[in-house]
């Protein structure tokens, strides 16, 4: 706690002001997370300062809050394409993202919990960059990371905005952005070490490593290929569903004819059914076996049914089988692509 407060101060992420001038108070809480390892070990104990957004009010605490999220395709390209041309791929991780934005919004804060200011105690936290749990704070931070981007000459892609594209005498580099996940290659590497201590300087970086686990994916490096898997998160998504010890099957629909909206009684709660098809749509990233049968499941998310929820649990079943497979990038896989059409 006491190492993410100096953060937010060195930050200068607020000023304290009294609360006459406070249109709208928005709470805060202090929120504890593990941070674990791909093979699932502890990596650190984290504690985070999270607003309450809830308590926001559109309008006047907010306006835009829409943020780029890099789309997997996109990913599977860049590294397919450093993969083939035998490029490193190098990870960074900034410290605080969120708290680089900074906001064009007036929003006051409460003070942080065990962290009150004794000779004001009842002053409010002005807000002069953005801090988690604000609905801006995502956009915010994207802003500021591309604003930097733009001014060292990158170029942001048209079809995914979180691709940056630097063309420098005649080398090559490719920047991917998640949040405060970023991901580097180019055809150069003394070009990429120079932008990540340009990075450095600007942003407080926490890790500076090769590609190793982003996203929920995890890495394995081998001489001119790359295999992609997401097996924790296939196993935390069964240990949720209580799908850790179902019985196998060996394809994610049964044969036979595809579901359709009327088979089945209606779920009287349809919650879960929703949130572990949004899950398993996250796993399109490295399984592209289960493309049709997300997409044919995500159909019926208005209105799923008992046996729609038995496709579901199928599914899973076919993931506790086949957990440890995953996506292979090799070097001499062509990039032309191939198209299949059996339209009579």
């Amino acid at each position: 706690m006491q190492d993410e407060f100096n953060a937010l101060i060195q930050n200068k992420t607020w000023d304290l002001v009294s609360p006459q001038y406070a249109s709208n108070l928005v709470g805060c809480k202090w929120i504890f997370r593990v941070k674990r390892n791909s093979d699932g070990s502890v990596s650190r104990y984290k504690a985070r300062l999270v607003a309450k957004g809830f308590h926001q009010r559109p309008g006047l605490d907010y306006t835009e809050t829409f943020s780029p999220v890099v789309k997997p395709t996109t990913v599977r390209l860049v590294l397919s394409i450093a993969i083939g041309n035998g490029w490193r791929l190098r990870q960074l991780d900034v410290n605080n993202a969120f708290l680089q934005g900074h906001l064009q919004e007036d929003v006051y804060m409460v003070q942080p919990p065990v962290f009150v200011d004794k000779e004001h105690p009842h002053f409010v936290c002005k807000l002069c960059k953005a801090i988690y749990g604000l609905k801006q704070a995502p956009r915010a931070s994207y802003h500021e990371l591309r604003s930097f981007l733009i001014d060292n000459d990158f170029t942001n892609s048209m079809n995914d905005t979180s691709l940056f594209i630097l063309k420098h005498h005649g080398h090559l580099l490719y920047l991917l952005v998640y949040v405060d996940d970023i991901i580097i290659t180019g055809d150069d590497g003394h070009t990429v070490d120079l932008l990540v201590q340009n990075l450095a300087k600007r942003f407080s970086l926490k890790d500076v490593r090769s590609l190793t686990y982003f996203l929920g994916v995890e890495t394995q490096s081998h001489p001119h290929e790359l295999v992609l898997s997401q097996h924790r998160y296939i196993q935390d998504l069964l240990h949720r569903t209580n799908m850790s010890n179902s019985r196998p099957v060996a394809t994610p629909l049964p044969p036979g004819p595809p579901p359709t909206l009327a088979m089945g009684e209606l779920l009287l709660n349809p919650s879960e059914y929703r949130a572990n098809v949004g899950s398993l749509q996250y796993l399109s990233l490295t399984r592209p076996d289960l493309s049709f049968a997300v997409n044919k499941l995500s159909q019926f998310m208005h209105k799923p049914t008992e046996e729609h929820w038995k496709l579901v649990k199928r599914l899973l079943r076919y993931l506790s089988g086949t957990s440890n497979v995953g996506l292979l990038l090799h070097h001499q896989s062509p990039t032309h692509l191939h198209a299949f059409s059996d339209a009579h």
